[in-house]
């Protein structure tokens, strides 16, 4: 059961593949290696790092200039009136401006349309220097990267302070993406499914193959149990065949002669085919009420295991009857073996579970 419903769960994982590869495709993103450089006194710096990564619109080209930031105190370039304060000679020049506030396609064109030759925007305030590839329209022939937020304010301050900086931005390594948030999620809710599923099938069965063996175990306790209650063969001249005698209450059936009764702890007897159900399901006499489980020091609640027991009970054969005693009835044929079933018998065929002496059987010869 548990192996069909995995194997159902795989046909439906790969459907599941096969109708969202427009949203799993595999993609690739660049990084950026970026050589920044910059004069500090008589000494000319430079730091060079896989810093940045491309936007997924940038075009992928090597790219040098003077870094410019937008002037005033807004750096996120969102308005179309943003200036920059452009190199005077036709030096190339790279415009630093700060993610937030408009789509990144937004900046990317406002920057483009002042003449940048590429565009570096940096990441939000505590994200230290973490980068994502960019999602934005291609604007021209420009280059867009991404850097963290700590690298991008590092080269504002150096800029604000009159050092000037330039940078040159070279193709980094390919990495491919194969998945996306929508599949990662889809992963992450079908695995805990999966888990769960698993988790109570594995349960379910522990319980069952427990509840099982409490099942067995019972039964063998109320096979021994009902070996200790009296069984009696009736013949032809007992009181209660009498057809003015007293029927069973159970089946409301007459007694006659080669009947089996059995005999309960409150002395009351009916067809034992009769009473061992009704024992089953009720653990009660049906005439005074008499609990006869717990008079045979057996608990169990009948009401909520009464099938389970009687099918148990049924699928083997009474420890505390003979092979002729369990194939009679009520209106069987008669039960007669050279004249006799006697008490010996009864107790050899009950000795292999160690119950022949709790077995009694009145029967007298027939006349």
């Amino acid at each position: 059961m548990l192996i069909n419903a995995a194997s159902s769960w795989l046909l439906e994982f790969t459907v599941f593949l096969l109708l969202s590869q427009n949203y799993c495709k595999a993609s690739a993103i660049w990084t950026a290696y970026m050589n920044i450089s910059f004069h500090m006194g008589n000494r000319m710096l430079s730091e060079l790092g896989e810093t940045g990564v491309f936007g997924r619109g940038s075009i992928l080209k090597r790219v040098a200039g003077v870094v410019v930031p937008p002037e005033g105190r807004n750096q996120n370039a969102c308005n179309p009136l943003t200036n920059f304060s452009k190199p005077k000679d036709s030096e190339m020049w790279l415009a630093l401006i700060e993610r937030g506030g408009c789509t990144f396609t937004q900046k990317i064109k406002i920057a483009a349309e002042k003449g940048a030759n590429g565009v570096i925007i940096y990441n939000f305030a505590g994200t230290g220097n973490q980068v994502f590839p960019m999602s934005h329209q291609g604007i021209g022939d420009i280059v867009a990267v991404m850097i963290g937020n700590l690298k991008g304010t590092e080269i504002l301050h150096l800029i604000q302070k009159g050092v000037h900086v330039t940078v040159m931005i070279e193709v980094g390594r390919k990495h491919i993406i194969w998945m996306n948030h929508y599949f990662v999620s889809f992963v992450i809710v079908t695995t805990a499914t999966l888990a769960y599923f698993i988790f109570y099938h594995i349960r379910r069965l522990w319980v069952a193959r427990i509840q099982n063996r409490r099942w067995q175990r019972l039964t063998t306790d109320l096979k021994k149990a009902f070996g200790q209650l009296q069984l009696r063969v009736l013949k032809e001249g007992d009181e209660e065949t009498n057809p003015n005698g007293d029927s069973c209450v159970v089946c409301f059936e007459a007694y006659k002669p080669n009947d089996i009764v059995r005999i309960l702890t409150c002395k009351h007897f009916f067809h034992k085919n009769c009473i061992d159900p009704w024992i089953l399901a009720h653990g009660t006499c049906p005439m005074c009420k008499c609990d006869i489980l717990k008079a045979l020091g057996i608990e169990v609640d009948v009401e909520d295991g009464a099938e389970s027991l009687q099918v148990l009970m049924s699928n083997e054969s009474p420890i505390a009857t003979s092979p002729n005693e369990e194939s009679s009835g009520n209106d069987h044929p008669s039960v007669r073996r050279s004249d006799k079933v006697t008490h010996g018998e009864e107790s050899s065929s009950s000795g292999n579970d160690n119950q022949s002496s709790s077995v009694s059987v009145d029967v007298h010869p027939s006349p």
